[in-house]
């Protein structure tokens, strides 16, 4: 079988100017490169670059399939928009990491399969994830939950992927809705090979989702509450550009406010969640 990777790198929240494009230039000759976007597969040969490194300095989305088995996304986010605690609360060796750098919290989930699942368009691959970007930035936590899931759902394809004492970690807080993904979620799932069995049982203890924040009229007459002084420093960074960051600040904090009261499910253990999944498919 050739060799086969393929990279793509987006930038979302700002384009790169004409010199950081022609930084990027010097790491691939043959790359399909925008102010927005990078994109190169190698059927031979390396990619020159770091992925680590584009994504601090200039990227906020990353992916990468190779026809061996390994899937990576990684996402960049504001400091202020994801906290880096809770992140770290999700994350299971390398397969669910992240870092901070300087006012980023960078993401990265990858998923292991040498059974050749290589049948894909690579290049609709980000195109259909990123948005969990948004959804992480306003406070939706399901793709961290849906990574956290997929690490742990490896050991039914891998029984050496982690020791037996991982029988005894605990999930991390349930979020409401995994029983109704978005469309972005879903492909996050799927990328990730989640198990469908596994994702139904972990899904058990997730209350539903109150999508009172996906409103916009709701965001417009929440907003009108704001005081003057919290409007006036919203308008100028809008002014200034950074509309995208106020509109998913503003939906986090409507998202916050907006969601109901409900009791923590029980964690339950990594055991118990394979120990149902297998219960589930024996039925």
């Amino acid at each position: 079988m050739s060799e086969y990777q393929y990279y793509e790198f987006q930038a979302i929240d700002r384009p790169l100017d004409d010199d950081e494009q022609a930084e990027v230039r010097s790491l691939s000759t043959r790359a399909r490169i925008t102010a927005t976007s990078f994109v190169n597969e190698y059927h031979w040969g390396d990619f020159k670059g770091d992925p680590d490194r584009l994504m601090e300095r200039y990227y906020d989305a990353h992916l990468y399939v190779a026809n061996w088995g390994t899937h990576r996304v990684m996402l960049r986010l504001p400091r202020l928009l994801l906290d880096p605690g809770i992140v770290e609360d999700h994350c299971v060796g390398d397969q669910v990491s992240s870092w901070t750098t300087g006012e980023f919290v960078v993401l990265d989930f990858t998923s292991e399969d040498d059974s050749g699942d290589a049948d894909y368009d690579a290049e609709a691959l980000l195109p259909a994830i990123v948005g969990v970007r948004t959804e992480l930035a306003t406070g939706d936590l399901r793709p961290l939950y849906l990574a956290w899931l997929a690490a742990y759902g490896a050991w039914e394809r891998d029984e050496d992927a982690f020791d037996r004492e991982a029988d005894h970690d605990l999930e991390p807080s349930v979020p409401p809705g995994l029983g109704a993904l978005t469309a972005a979620q879903r492909a996050l799932a799927r990328f990730l090979r989640i198990d469908d069995d596994l994702l139904a049982i972990a899904a058990q203890t997730s209350p539903p989702l109150m999508e009172i924040a996906a409103n916009p009229d709701k965001l417009v007459s929440w907003s009108t509450c704001l005081s003057v002084t919290e409007k006036d420093v919203f308008l100028r960074r809008v002014v200034q550009g950074d509309g995208t960051q106020v509109r998913m600040e503003l939906l986090r904090r409507l998202r916050d406010e907006s969601a109901p009261k409900i009791p923590a499910p029980p964690r339950r253990t990594v055991a118990d969640l394979l120990d149902e999944t297998a219960r589930r498919r024996a039925n």
